[in-house]
């Protein structure tokens, strides 16, 4: 063999011409990309649509549960007091010294002939409930019930739905806060559909619903009890559809 022989062409470097490797591919079809197993911009601009797609449906969600906030918060803060605020019978759901006071009072006025204070501790008696409402009045048995049972806002509609049906009661004023008013309904209406509910809204001097996004404590008591009452408002779904 010659030296000559033994001479590398410079264009079959690689092993082939760039123009035989070029035939080589139009033979089989093939691109660019196929041969040297790169990838060209479609996926990419694939994956950034994908993106693009995921952040523009988190940033709705996050609108639609913002919206619904304030929408529950608006309806709160503007809760009316009904003014032709009369029924069979009356059910306070305890939680607080004002909605007590509020429900004595509608039942001394003529408002209703019968109450029932839900969720009373099992060691509180008659006369410590009436010695921290405004009435000069004893709770007496034949016009005011006690539930001890109840531990919370569901165990409430549940022994209140009991004392409806055994009284035999069409209608109710309901007497809570107003922020926990909407949750109240909720648990009522599913256990008592055909009663007519009256929501009767307590405002506490102790807590400013007006400037509720200037107070951290009352927004977080807000941002609690939306959570509370869209779990309430599912929970009851998931059980009228099984």
């Amino acid at each position: 063999m010659s030296h000559a022989d033994t001479v590398i062409d410079p264009a079959l470097e690689d092993g082939l011409s760039a123009d035989a490797q070029r035939g080589v591919r139009a033979s089989h079809g093939m691109s660019v990309e196929e041969c040297t197993g790169t990838k060209g911009p479609a996926p990419r601009k694939k994956r950034f649509g994908l993106r693009i797609a995921f952040i523009a449906v988190l940033a709705a969600l996050v609108c639609g549960i913002v919206g619904q906030f304030l929408f529950f918060a608006h309806q709160i803060v503007n809760a009316d007091i009904p003014r032709a605020a009369n029924a069979d019978a009356i059910v306070v759901l305890t939680g607080g010294q004002a909605r007590i006071n509020e429900a004595v009072r509608l039942l001394e006025e003529g408002h209703a002939d019968r109450l029932l204070i839900s969720g009373v501790h099992p060691g509180t008696t008659r006369e410590q409930l009436a010695a921290v409402t405004s009435s000069t009045m004893p709770l007496e048995e034949n016009s005011v019930d006690l539930d001890r049972v109840a531990l919370n806002t569901a165990g409430n509609a549940t022994e209140t739905a009991s004392w409806v049906q055994k009284n035999g009661f069409a209608s109710l004023l309901v007497v809570t806060s107003a922020y926990h008013l909407p949750r109240a309904q909720v648990e009522l209406s599913q256990v008592l559909p055909d009663v007519q509910l009256i929501a009767y809204p307590v405002f506490s001097k102790d807590l400013n619903l007006d400037t509720w996004y200037r107070e951290p404590a009352t927004m977080r008591l807000l941002m609690r009890e939306y959570v509370k009452y869209i779990l309430a408002r599912l929970r009851n779904t998931v059980k009228a559809v099984s």
